[in-house]
């Protein structure tokens, strides 16, 4: 994969996955990796990721459990022309439309799926300040509200598909009551920096017709230790095998 030089190609899961990325704007980090290390997908489900930036978190289910077929939804073009790239270089079988998921394409609309996968924007539009780069405006606030996702993403699903989304910790409230009455089978595992840090993620996975009672996990700590004490990697040996080894988290 070579790079335009206003782009940049970065390893992802011990160089399973490599991404072009803008050199300037918003760049994936470690949350659609655990977005992905959280869903436990089969081969021969699809998944449908709404939002899919440049594809990282589909791109790196596909890196983990192979046979899958993916759709990107992805509003703003430079990043759905990435995500196109970046699928046919890590040979995915992914569809990427470039679409605001509140007006989805009928064919996308006729379609039902195994999986959902989203990481909305974490900061609401009326709450937080514009991005100088559009880009990075679009994936950190934008304009569409959580509601609208959970909505979208429940209609898509198949009947015991499964939703699975990260978001900030303290819009969970706005992400449980979003999906009450939609989805069931609700459970929430929360993300810690640190032991004893309160937790400033959640991923939260929810089955299209579930039954079972609402379960709030032990957390997911990211760093070894109670605060940063030396100049060097300081990740869990758990964290460690999702970032380097392409490991799933275990919902237990």
């Amino acid at each position: 994969m070579t790079p335009a030089t206003d782009e940049t190609c970065d390893d992802f899961l011990g160089g399973r996955v490599r991404l072009l990325q803008p050199a300037n704007g918003y760049r994936a980090g470690i949350d659609p990796v655990l977005l992905a290390a959280a869903v436990g997908a089969s081969s021969g489900q699809n998944v449908l990721e709404l939002g899919c930036g440049a594809g990282a978190a589909s791109l790196c289910l596909h890196a983990r459990v192979s046979g899958l077929s993916f759709v990107g939804v992805e509003v703003q073009a430079e990043y759905a022309s990435l995500a196109r790239r970046n699928a046919q270089a890590n040979g995915a079988t992914m569809q990427v439309v470039e679409a605001d998921l509140r007006n989805l394409p009928a064919d996308i609309k006729a379609q039902r799926f195994d999986h959902v996968i989203a990481n909305p924007p974490y900061f609401k539009r009326e709450k937080s300040t514009a991005a100088q780069d559009a880009g990075r405006d679009v994936a950190l606030g934008g304009d569409t509200p959580l509601e609208a996702w959970v909505d979208v993403a429940a209609r898509r699903l198949a009947p015991k598909g499964y939703l699975t989304m990260i978001q900030k910790a303290d819009r969970l409230p706005d992400l449980i009551c979003a999906i009450s009455g939609r989805l069931g089978s609700m459970r929430v595992l929360p993300v810690q920096s640190r032991i004893g840090r309160p937790a400033g993620l959640v991923i939260l996975q929810a089955r299209k017709a579930g039954r079972a009672d609402f379960v709030l996990h032990a957390p997911l700590v990211m760093h070894e230790g109670a605060r940063h004490e030396r100049d060097a990697e300081s990740y869990t040996l758990q964290i460690s095998a999702i970032l380097r080894k392409a490991a799933a988290i275990a919902w237990r």
